[in-house]
């Protein structure tokens, strides 16, 4: 890798680009104004028609007769889809398991879940005419939380994971202090501004274009290969941004999108499919929720001896991403402590509800969260400051014996301790907590607590295969550039930072690189934007893209000029040749008269990552993001109502391609994991059925709700260990479970009501109703 990939020299002040520069959103200004193009802002195809969707209100049971005449002879209505008018395959699985049909056909295992599909004239006239349908159902036994599939021996979705090192059974039985317990972690709606949505177009012979919002264009783009038994290479698939993703639009697009394309080329005409938002809420899966049960052992001084924990997940009807899922929560279920003897299980669980999925930390939270809980009941226990709990039994320095996770790899990089005990002193951590349990001790009724809870975040898919990456870069005569890679942009900054990478290669302004719609036309067999590797991996493929390019203008010029190459180098916006500078644009057209390449694919795989799920042991992550929160909070113990005070947030982002974005991912992941732990409540009634399907009943966090104070700063002495790209870390998903220090707040509010003697074990989320009881319970203490 060159230096100018590395470098901050003072040359770079001089463009307009480059990395580690504070750099707007690509698409800010046009978010702002309103003209920022979403799939249902396009301009609509003559003929185009509309999908509505027929779906199952009960959450399992036989079909035993299903009549659609009348939904036929509804106004406007050209056709109605079933399972049978699949050419293909009946299934949109994630991951080759076969368990989830596009259209259910003999049975239904979920409240919402697709039966049939109308397409008509209009969407007012397709949603209208998929209530028409008369169908007859046999019901079968169902059950839809995690305590009632563990009643009903419900079966796994997938083989479950188990992670172990030392003899946990051995050292629980031996430690002086013990606690057995567990722990409610709900789920979570994605609830991103722009839902579900896909438009296709039918080709001729067998091609078909896709616009979909979806973080996989390479799986619409297989799926829907799949769905109408034709090759992938006659099925493109366009995405230029999306209105949120959050894990929603990994595999929740699938059915979407082979909907659409199935009706286009059935039609031969244009089909769009944009659900209304409660049938998206009803019909896709969410953040999975867990009951965690863990059992304990530690010593006098708070230190950790062994953890034995079961995870038992509501994974929904199919398995999705839930293998996955559920694996990364035992990944992070040590959050930033070591267990000497550790043994942690999974139990992902089939449930007739949507099937859950991908979302932001993917299973990671809920583990940091019972890791988290672990420490807070110690401390309690103890009667001592949960923050010298977790001090006590973070991992050690690489070698001190103390640095290897429960699967088996080695902490390199570890940098929890400076972190926290930075945001300890500018946070002015004791004696704000001290001056809390003053005020606690005299206040009757508005209660305070304050946290500070550490983040050690694995950043690389788990599937070793996904961490890989292509990127597309041509530059024309006139030396602006086009840039497309397989990344996707849902917001948070990928397009802009893979564009400063770009531009920092050839010492241009960010100005002359144009950012391209991704597409598996340009871009073949991508990875889905996820696993917080997006800029690692789409960065690193468009660097080596770049670098190509450069490489051979240097060749060139060197040749051309009667120069050394080592005599070359690029200056902002320029190139000096030997003892001449000359203008970028002018080298360019030179090399395209001299027959050069301006154009390179570029590749790049993650290195040193391997993993072996079988026997629970690897290398699965390429390094570690950290950070720590301190949030201070006050409830009403009459009401269990609470405000944020003030929240505190420093954060490792290695050395950040472009703080502006970096600190609004941090801020924007902080709020979202806020309310996860706090109003975001999913509930199924008695009979199977979604109840919270709305923003009427589902409560995402307000501006009104973030912390009156709300500081958040980056590290600047964390620069990646690993050569990534810039020495830069991940920013996506780590921030979000800072917000534990949220719940911890909380909770230490609660705990003074009984002088802190116990731990309250608030389960998440920490719904006001929720803390209303809690505080009952301390009363009883």
């Amino acid at each position: 890798m060159d230096k100018a990939i590395h470098d901050t020299a003072n040359l770079k002040a001089e463009i307009s680009g480059g990395i580690h520069k504070s750099r707007v959103h690509d698409s800010a200004h046009k978010h702002v104004a309103g003209t920022a193009e979403y799939i249902d802002d396009m301009p609509e195809p003559a003929g185009l028609l509309h999908a509505g969707v027929g779906l199952s209100d009960r959450p399992h049971a036989k079909i035993l007769a299903m009549d659609l005449s009348k939904v036929e002879a509804a106004p406007g209505v050209v056709c109605v889809l079933t399972g049978k008018d699949v050419p293909g395959v009946n299934d949109i699985s994630s991951g080759g398991h076969h368990d989830e049909p596009l259209f259910a056909d003999t049975v239904v295992e979920y409240h919402g879940q697709l039966i049939f599909a109308v397409i008509a004239e209009t969407r007012h006239q397709a949603r209208a005419a998929a209530k028409l349908a008369e169908i007859t159902y046999e019901d079968l036994p169902f059950w839809t939380s995690v305590r009632d599939a563990l009643a009903h021996n419900a079966p796994d979705v997938i083989t479950p994971l188990k992670l172990q090192r030392g003899d946990a059974g051995a050292a629980l039985q031996t430690a002086k202090n013990r606690i057995t317990a567990e722990m409610e972690i709900g789920g979570q709606e994605h609830f991103y501004l722009e839902g579900q949505i896909a438009l296709a177009i039918p080709g001729e012979d067998d091609e078909v274009a896709v616009w979909s919002s979806t973080q996989h264009p390479s799986e619409i783009q297989h799926i829907v290969g799949q769905v109408l038994d034709i090759p992938s290479n006659a099925v493109t698939v366009y995405q230029r941004r999306m209105g949120g993703g959050f894990g929603g639009k990994e595999t929740q697009g699938n059915g979407f999108a082979a909907v659409a394309a199935l009706a286009a080329k059935k039609l031969k005409r244009a089909v769009k499919f944009r659900p209304d938002r409660d049938e998206d809420m009803i019909m896709t899966g969410k953040r999975h929720d867990f009951v965690a049960f863990y059992d304990i052992g530690y010593d006098d001084d708070g230190v950790i001896e062994a953890v034995d924990a079961t995870f038992a997940a509501r994974c929904g009807f199919s398995a999705d991403l839930s293998g996955p899922v559920t694996d990364r929560t035992l990944f992070h279920a040590d959050s930033s402590y070591y267990y000497p003897n550790v043994h942690l299980v999974t139990r992902p669980l089939k449930t007739h509800t949507c099937s859950n999925t991908a979302y932001r930390g993917f299973g990671g939270p809920q583990g940091m969260l019972a890791g988290e809980r672990f420490i807070e009941e110690i401390a309690y226990a103890l009667g001592k400051d949960p923050l010298d709990i977790r001090k006590a039994n973070f991992y050690g320095p690489n070698g001190s014996g103390r640095d290897v996770t429960p699967y088996h790899q080695t902490v390199e990089d570890n940098i929890i301790l400076r972190v926290v005990e930075e945001l300890e002193e500018s946070a002015d951590y004791r004696a704000r907590r001290q001056a809390i349990i003053d005020f606690n001790r005299t206040s009757p009724i508005i209660k305070k607590g304050i946290a500070l809870t550490p983040v050690k975040f694995g950043i690389s898919f788990t599937m070793t295969a996904f961490n890989q990456a292509g990127a597309l870069v041509h530059v024309y005569q006139d030396g602006s550039v086009q840039l497309n890679h397989g990344g996707t942009e849902m917001g948070q900054g990928l397009y802009i930072k893979v564009a400063q990478v770009v531009a920092d290669v050839f010492q241009i302004d960010l100005e002359r690189v144009k950012i391209t719609a991704t597409t598996t036309g340009k871009v073949p067999n991508t990875s889905a934007t996820a696993a917080s590797s997006g800029s690692d991996l789409n960065g690193m493929a468009a660097y080596n893209a770049a670098k190509e390019i450069k490489d051979r203008l240097i060749a060139f010029a060197a040749s051309h000029y009667q120069v050394a190459a080592d005599d070359i180098e690029f200056l902002p916006n320029r190139v000096r040749i030997g003892s001449k500078e000359i203008p970028f644009p002018d080298l360019v057209k030179a090399a395209y008269f001299g027959r050069i390449q301006l154009s390179a694919a570029g590749f790049y795989k993650t290195p040193k990552i391997h993993w072996d799920r079988a026997a629970g042991k690897g290398r699965p992550f390429y390094y570690f993001a950290y950070g720590a929160a301190c949030t201070e909070v006050s409830i009403d113990t009459l009401t269990g109502e609470y405000i944020f005070e003030r929240t505190d947030i420093l954060h490792d982002v290695g050395r950040s391609l472009n703080p502006t974005i970096d600190i609004g991912q941090i801020e924007g992941g902080f709020i979202q994991g806020m309310g996860w732990l706090t109003t975001e409540e999913l509930w199924w009634n008695d009979k199977g059925h979604l109840r919270t399907h709305a923003p009427s009943t589902y409560k995402i966090p307000l501006a009104s709700d973030r912390p009156k104070i709300f500081n958040v700063r980056l590290t600047d002495f964390s620069e990646n260990r690993e050569p990534t790209i810039g020495r830069s870390k991940a920013v996506g998903e780590p921030p979000f479970m800072l917000a534990i220090s949220a719940l911890e707040a909380i909770s230490m509010a609660v705990a003074s009501v009984a002088d802190y003697r116990v731990c309250p074990r608030l389960d998440a989320p920490a719904t006001p109703e929720r803390v209303l009881m809690a505080v009952e319970r301390m009363r009883q203490v």
